[in-house]
């Protein structure tokens, strides 16, 4: 919680405007009490109107600049509210974007979510309580308690003994709530979850006719949310009836003593009248405390969400000293390297290592789960090896600027992820400076630009959310031409022709000889392979064989099956002759 109120800093001065003028309401509301016991003793009691008027009219005044503190107040408490959760929400996005793959796997997309937005309002409802209510409910109780000790101290003397019982009782629910309202927090993670995982996928949940199935997992999680929700609020809500209850039955006890004591002249009207009216406001601020538990219980769990991202640690950071030099000629170099998955015992791969020659274009071949797209996750740093080391133009990636590495490289994953836009803007997202013409000339290279013309807006087309309205080839190639543009040292394309003919695939290959740059394809087709100037051959997270095409019909039993299976014993040898 500490934490997260340092974010309050800048406001310092607004939050101190809302509290003075909190206090001012406060005030006067301590003093009307004693204005209407002076109405009742000194106007109503001796039948003086001129009195009456004139404490009357004090009173009235008193009420108007309560009121016109309280507007005020309220617009500063919101405005701080607004500004805190809008620079919450901003260092919290500024540290997601700096955490690793490994960070946001181990905390969950639908976690991150939850605590960006809704963790953040509840926080932010309770910076708007603090200004606003929440410190003026536990003053006006205190003070309420003073002010009746000042007016009549044997009538005050009840509240001793109830007020401190009702703040140890409220206390105790305090801590209570807080730790089911993270068990509440936890819940609505996991109906994000669905909800997001069930969007992401309704082409398939609507081709394989899995509706009911997915309302059912909604609904159960639906359903764990709202019970969870149900048993906290149950909790929260016996706060009230407890405190009415024992205000009320305080509120009869001075009633009768007030009577006893007025009639043996130790005691005014007007005082008992008083007491009463400090017991009803007293009454009224503690029955606030059960909307104010409640929504401090839930603050605090939230907070605490929103202080374990903030204090989570990158694991993957720039070294002190980082070269920020530009790589510039994009040789490649893996020495024994070996890594598995944050979380996983499996080795994915397995002591590898290679030289990828500046400006060579490589062909990465194995079965599924041979770890080729590990291996392309390592250059551009998205995971640290767990072994060895991966250099680049001789320099460990570890001791390079993150961000000039990551310019240099531009990865094109198997999973195509277009953003909502033009377009243009699609292209644009490799290279956010690109003129007009580049963004053209990178479409072209990338076997694009026809398609995109034959569109009625062409290049400002809207492309729909995640490219819905486009084919798998055209997505792809869209993503290709999103890397050129940005004039790559290092390409990597991982399986990202695998819809595309193999005409189209053909230009596009020739297309990129075209860029001075080091490539790395992965692919299933042998003959996007034999385009290469190396084959690497991967099985197992093991470098099994490398070399060109026929070298490996030579050296590989593999690596021949492979030809065999997509072109048989008979194009076997035809390849062979062509290549």
């Amino acid at each position: 919680m500490r934490q997260i109120l340092l974010h309050l800093k800048p406001y310092r001065k607004w939050m101190i405007i809302a509290w003075t003028l909190m206090f001012i309401e406060l005030l006067v509301e301590l003093w009307q009490p004693l204005l209407m016991g002076k109405i009742i003793d000194d106007g109503v009691m001796t039948k003086n109107l001129s009195a009456v008027w004139t404490w009357g009219a004090v009173m009235l005044g008193a009420s108007f600049l309560a009121f016109a503190s309280g507007i005020a107040n309220s617009f500063a408490a919101a405005y701080v509210g607004q500004e805190y959760g809008f620079l919450l929400r901003k260092h919290l996005f500024e540290k997601i974007q700096s955490f690793s793959f490994a960070n946001i796997e181990r905390l969950s997309t639908a976690s991150l979510i939850t605590r960006v937005t809704n963790d953040v309002t509840q926080v932010q409802n309770m910076v708007f309580m603090s200004l606003r209510i929440a410190l003026r409910a536990p003053l006006l109780v205190v003070f309420g308690v003073v002010m009746s000790f000042i007016v009549h101290v044997q009538l005050a003397l009840v509240f001793a003994v109830t007020v401190p019982i009702l703040v140890a009782f409220l206390l105790w629910m305090m801590k209570k709530a807080a730790s089911s309202f993270s068990i509440v927090q936890r819940a609505l993670d996991r109906v994000n979850s669905v909800m997001r995982e069930n969007l992401a996928g309704m082409r398939l949940i609507k081709a394989w006719v899995r509706g009911t199935y997915e309302q059912a997992r909604f609904m159960e999680a639906n359903e764990a949310l709202m019970q969870r929700t149900s048993s906290v609020l149950r909790l929260v809500e016996t706060i009230t009836p407890v405190l009415l209850f024992v205000m009320n039955t305080a509120i009869i006890v001075i009633l009768l003593v007030g009577r006893i004591d007025v009639r043996a002249g130790s005691a005014t009207a007007g005082q008992v009248v008083a007491v009463v009216n400090y017991t009803t406001r007293i009454t009224t601020a503690l029955s606030m405390f059960a909307f104010i538990t409640a929504a401090f219980s839930r603050a605090r769990a939230s907070a605490g969400r929103i202080a374990e991202i903030l204090q989570t640690e990158a694991e993957m950071k720039d070294e002190h000293e980082a070269s920020a030099a530009p790589i510039r000629q994009g040789e490649i170099q893996f020495e024994r390297v070996s890594f598995r998955y944050p979380n996983s015992r499996t080795r994915v791969l397995k002591d590898i290592s290679f030289i990828v020659h500046p400006h060579e274009t490589v062909a990465i071949l194995g079965a599924t789960g041979s770890g080729k797209t590990s291996l392309l996750q390592l250059i551009p740093r998205l995971y640290d090896p767990t072994a060895g080391k991966v250099c680049i133009d001789g320099m460990d990636i570890r001791q390079m600027n993150q961000e000039q590495l990551r310019t240099a490289i531009r990865f094109v994953p198997q999973e195509v992820l277009l953003f909502s836009g033009t377009i243009a803007d699609n292209i644009r997202f490799g290279n956010a400076d690109a003129t007009m013409e580049e963004v053209i000339k990178a479409a072209k290279h990338a076997q694009i630009h026809e398609t995109i013309m034959s569109f009625p807006d062409g290049y400002d087309t809207v492309i729909g959310q995640k490219g819905v309205n486009l084919s798998g080839g055209q997505k792809q190639r869209l993503s290709i031409a999103r890397a050129l543009v940005g004039h790559p040292k290092i390409l990597l394309l991982d399986d990202s022709t695998s819809a595309l003919d193999l005409k189209t695939e053909a230009k596009l290959l020739e297309a990129l000889k075209e860029y001075t740059c080091t490539t790395l394809i992965v692919t299933q087709k042998i003959r996007t392979a034999m385009e290469a100037d190396v084959i690497f051959l991967l099985e197992d997270g093991q470098l099994l064989a490398k070399g060109s095409h026929d070298e490996l019909m030579e050296k590989s039993e593999l690596y021949r099956k492979i030809v065999e299976s997509q072109f048989g014993k008979k194009g076997h040898n035809d390849v062979t002759t062509t290549a």
